[in-house]
């Protein structure tokens, strides 16, 4: 399957993935983040029944505070 990925085609062999296995895959471990699907946000309790399919348009901002 092939996504949009922060605005870059990333192309995974599953046909479909949930958003805590796309984190995985992808090594992404920050805990302070904004997942959104095709616009949508995912809340964090939804990660690991939230399917990415082929084509999704997937968002994640990493949330960062400081002075």
């Amino acid at each position: 399957m092939k996504i949009l990925l922060n605005n870059r085609e990333e192309e995974f062999k599953e046909e479909s993935i949930t958003v805590n296995e796309m984190l995985i895959l992808k090594k992404f471990s920050f805990k302070m983040r904004i997942i959104k699907i095709n616009g949508t946000l995912i809340s964090k309790e939804k990660y690991n029944t939230t399917f990415i399919h082929d084509g999704d348009d997937v968002q994640m901002l990493y949330l960062m505070s400081g002075g």
